[in-house]
């Protein structure tokens, strides 16, 4: 969640710029990593709305002054405002706002993720159209670990993610780091470091907002193929996450962890065991129940958990614990069975909130309209294989797919690795023979 704060020095602490057809929002709070707060969501939001009417602005591009993109809320007043229902219905109002504005806007936005990239800056991003990842890039959603559940907006773009990838992230808080932040769907494009000037210059140069010439226009600074370049959830630990976390209790999930036996497993346990287990059982519903709402609907929902969930003790004491204090938080209930799996859905989710949420638009869609721009989907790799797309392959094996989505893809930076793992992963067959999907 975005906070209420004030800036204290004499730089804004958000830098608004018009450069040709480009509108640059660029978030400058360098000495607390950008932290987002309320100053900053009043200054963005109206820009964007002017923005979105403009036939001069062909592109928005979001950035951060510093090592972080935007780390989030900023936490220091997190305390001060959570006592007070009032102050924080406007603050939350006022962030889910921005973020629906972002994720349904016509004109082009570009989030550039080199850095640090969480909570509420990682929403800032995933709602966008376009998202650059690059080395410096660390992308979490860690709000588990302060008792909290994952809020703006995430209900609607991490259950999309392939198989149960965003779930595994929602419910542990785990990073994703560089190419990773591609391969899984987060990032549209991975442009090393070194080449975003280049590439701001050639965005505020186009003379169009035609999302196909924005998205031609960043290919080009796009990194190269590289022979070495591997996903780190890929393979086995891929297997893991989408074996253990298909489940609809955390209970079931933790003894499949425990069951899988492998180091990633029972690592990944230990992480859910430390987290708040009220935060953790209210994220898995919520991931479980955005998947089959759109995205105005995820705003909506999670705007009434927050009514309930964020005035729960487990947010205060994570808070206060990891984050001011650094020592480990006492969460109540501590355990997981202390936390009765019907009362989580009828307490957090059948109980309406006092306040509604009214969105600044009627847009909304049930898949991203930008999906098009990020690397092949598994489920689009699957309706190749198995002849539901009818795409000109007559035999579909590892060289044809692999041929049909490097082509078609126009050589697109991370495709070769993403397909090579997901037939590996998913598809029987030798080389050279008709693959064979496997379902599990």
């Amino acid at each position: 969640m975005a906070t209420s704060s004030t800036n204290n020095g004499a730089e804004p602490v958000v830098l608004i710029n018009k450069v040709l057809g480009a509108r640059h929002i660029t978030l400058n709070r360098p000495e607390r990593l950008n932290a987002l707060s309320h100053d900053m969501v009043k200054i963005i939001l109206p820009n964007l709305l002017a923005w979105e009417k403009s036939e001069l602005a062909n592109v928005v591009i979001l950035k951060g002054n510093g090592r972080a993109l935007c780390s989030g809320g900023d936490v220091r007043d997190i305390i001060e405002y959570i006592e007070s229902s009032k102050a924080m219905q406007k603050i939350i109002t006022d962030e889910f706002r921005l973020l629906h504005t972002i994720a349904t806007l016509d004109t082009p936005y570009v989030a550039i993720m080199d850095g640090i990239t969480m909570g509420a800056g990682a929403a800032m991003c995933a709602h966008g159209g376009f998202r650059i990842a690059t080395e410096n890039t660390v992308f979490s959603m860690p709000e588990t670990a302060i008792g909290l559940f994952t809020d703006v907006g995430s209900s609607f773009y991490m259950p999309r993610l392939d198989g149960q990838l965003g779930v595994y992230l929602a419910l542990t808080g785990a990073s994703l780091k560089a190419e990773d932040v591609l391969f899984s769907g987060i990032a549209t494009h991975f442009v090393p470091s070194s080449r975003l000037p280049a590439l701001e210059s050639r965005l505020s140069e186009l003379g169009s907002s035609n999302r196909d010439v924005v998205n031609t226009a960043i290919e080009e600074f796009s990194a190269e193929y590289n022979p070495k370049l591997r996903l780190s959830l890929g393979g086995a630990i891929r297997k893991t996450i989408d074996s253990c976390f298909k489940f609809n209790t955390v209970e079931e999930i933790i003894e499949a962890l425990e069951k899988d036996g492998s180091d990633f497993a029972l690592e990944t346990k230990d992480t859910l065991l430390q987290r708040s287990p009220t935060a953790v059982k209210v994220t898995l519903q919520q991931m479980r129940m955005g998947a089959s709402l759109s995205v105005a609907q995820c705003f909506k929902m999670e705007y009434r958990l927050l009514q309930s969930v964020a005035i729960q003790p487990d947010f205060k004491e994570g808070v206060t614990a990891r984050l001011i204090k650094k020592v480990e938080p006492v969460w109540n209930p501590s355990t997981l069975a202390e936390v009765d799996n019907r009362t989580i859905r009828t307490k957090f989710f059948d109980t309406p909130g006092k306040q509604s949420l009214d969105l600044l638009s009627l847009r909304t869609f049930s898949q991203h309209p930008f999906l098009k721009y990020t690397l092949p989907t598994e489920d689009a790799i699957r309706r190749v294989v198995t002849g539901e797309d009818s795409v000109g392959i007559s035999i579909a094996h590892h060289q044809t797919v692999l041929q049909h989505f490097v082509s078609s893809r126009q050589g697109k930076f991370g495709v070769r690795e993403k397909v090579l793992d997901v037939l590996d992963r998913k598809t029987k067959g030798e080389q050279g023979q008709k693959l064979e999907w496997i379902y599990e």
